[in-house]
């Protein structure tokens, strides 16, 4: 009697249980989908021509290919770029920590201080760089942009590069800044290794970069990029399954250098007469791509691809290992690279776009991301911060100074006709590809100034136009092969009284000279 009892109460028992789990699940996505997922996809050393979706336009705002855009294979991009928006004309730092501090604080790189890229054992300011500057990088209760959506219910999962700080310091682990979940995040810029067999660094002569947490793969043939998105799936599921909202700060190691080729891939650019490192290059591409591309399957399979929002973007211009590093421009039709004060060297590729397009979602109806359209006003990394705490209805505290402006909008495609279309670019170290120089973009105009005489790079090679100053109008000449400076000295005045009064509204340090002098720009 007893066991007939059980039997004939089993299925009532288990409707019941479904029932509940059910009926919690529903609650759980009804609380998480109060606000978006948010996926922030960072590549590392990524330029605005690395990709086959073309980010240039010509004069009617048409994209234009060009050769680079047939060389690399980025399907994923190009699925995100037909269903959102692109941004051509969107910049980051020319070297990486400056701009990824950026994207944390919302403050432009002259103000936070990190205007360098952070070595992880020594500070590297330069012989004549800023003494001043915030080699330190971030630390314990700064203001972050996973800290705020924290405060509004978001689990902050960072996964890959972090490069907040030096080793030793708070800001060289992620969990100090603001993120529930650290995912191989470090003080180092560059991975040890990209291969499992290698344990992605881990006792070989790049142990001091290897790439930590990744131990259960070691000794595999998974890839680096593969690894880590494995990872970043396996805590998005658990983000998921907790009925909470996520900020998935997604920072590929790759493109960085060491070129290693990814096996995947390899058989697509045998042919090609690049040079090897170039092959490579192009596999690491096309590994990351794959990445956002599992990722895109992933939140499809999740059951929450229509209200996670993706931001796809690079943090400084291409290093492309084309040919040699003056001689061949791996950012063409643009001059520069890298480390560079060249558009080469500032201008990354951002994609904004829901991850599945439904637009009678209600937050896709509260953010109507127009599909497959190029919006060609300026913004830069320091315009997350602000979008995304918009977005979110997430508070900054009013002593928290934000550089940057919400691009809500600009994402939305329209023209903003009081949007301050402006751009600081400050680097006050050397040697680099560039030394001691800032950028003040405004409009159409384009200034650089050269602090202090060019030091030879490590390259053995410098790349400027020469003297202190040079000029261009970037509507009429995008490729920066004119410069103005004898031509339109008004502009070239006036383009350097505005440069000198941001600097000192960011309250910015400065180059010294030979006598330990601070070497502030001057007027012509």
């Amino acid at each position: 009697m007893h066991y007939r009892l059980i039997s004939w109460l089993s299925p009532v028992i288990a409707s019941v249980v479904t029932i509940l789990f059910v009926t919690a699940m529903s609650s759980a996505k009804v609380i998480a989908a109060d606000r978006p997922n948010i996926m922030v996809f960072l590549v590392d050393d990524m330029g605005v021509m690395d990709t086959s979706v073309p980010f240039m336009t010509d004069g009617t705002g048409r994209p234009v290919r060009y050769p680079l855009n047939d060389w690399y294979r980025t399907p994923s991009m190009e699925r995100i770029a037909a269903s959102g928006i692109r941004l051509n004309q969107f910049y980051a730092m020319s070297v990486c920590s400056p701009t990824r501090i950026s994207i944390m604080t919302g403050q432009n790189a002259a103000r936070h201080r990190a205007t360098n890229w952070i070595n992880p054992r020594q500070d590297n300011a330069g012989k004549f760089g800023a003494k001043d500057w915030n080699w330190a990088g971030l630390k314990k209760g700064d203001v972050t942009l996973p800290s705020v959506l924290k405060t509004v219910g978001y689990q902050t999962i960072h996964v890959g590069k972090g490069h907040f700080g030096p080793e030793e310091h708070e800001g060289a682990e992620p969990l100090n800044l603001g993120f529930d979940v650290n995912i191989a995040g470090a003080a180092f810029g560059a991975p040890g290794s990209y291969y499992g067999e290698k344990n992605y660094g881990l006792g070989t002569k790049r142990a001091h970069h290897a790439v930590p947490h990744l131990e259960p793969y070691h000794g595999s043939d998974v890839f680096l990029s593969e690894a880590l998105t494995l990872e970043a799936k396996k805590a998005v599921t658990k983000s998921v399954k907790a009925g909470q909202p996520f900020y998935l700060y997604f920072s590929h190691y790759a493109v960085h250098a060491p070129f290693d080729s990814d096996p995947r891939f390899a058989k697509n650019y045998a042919e090609s007469d690049k040079p090897a490192n170039a092959k490579a290059f192009a596999t690491l591409i096309e590994g990351m791509d794959k990445s956002l591309g599992d990722m895109l399957n992933h939140f499809d399979a999740l059951g929450v691809s229509e209200e996670t929002l993706v931001v796809f973007l690079g943090d400084n211009g291409s290093d492309a290992p084309l040919g040699h590093q003056h001689a061949v421009a791996c950012a063409a039709p643009l001059r520069g690279k890298k480390g560079a004060h060249y558009e080469g060297g500032m201008r990354v590729p951002f994609i904004a776009s829901w991850a599945r397009r439904a637009p009678e979602n209600h937050l896709q109806a509260e953010l109507p991301i127009p599909r497959g359209a190029i919006q060609s006003q300026v913004a830069s990394v320091q315009d997350i911060f602000p979008t995304l705490a918009e977005l979110t209805d997430a508070k900054v505290a009013d002593e928290h100074v934000v550089d940057g402006s919400s691009m809500i909008a600009l994402l939305l495609g329209k023209r903003v006709s009081d949007r301050a279309e402006q751009f600081l670019m400050h680097y006050p170290h050397g040697p680099h590809r560039s030394n001691y120089f800032t950028v003040w973009r405004d409009g159409d105009w384009k200034v650089i100034y050269h602090a202090l005489p060019q030091e030879k790079t490590h390259g053995g090679f410098i790349q400027s136009g020469g003297g202190h100053y040079e000029l261009f109008n970037l509507k009429d000449d995008p490729f920066e092969s004119n410069n103005l400076v004898n031509s339109r000295p008004t502009e070239l005045k006036r383009m350097m009284t505005a440069m000198i009064q941001q600097l000192e509204s960011h309250r910015a340090v400065y180059p010294v000279d030979k006598n330990g002098e601070e070497a502030k720009p001057a007027l012509p």
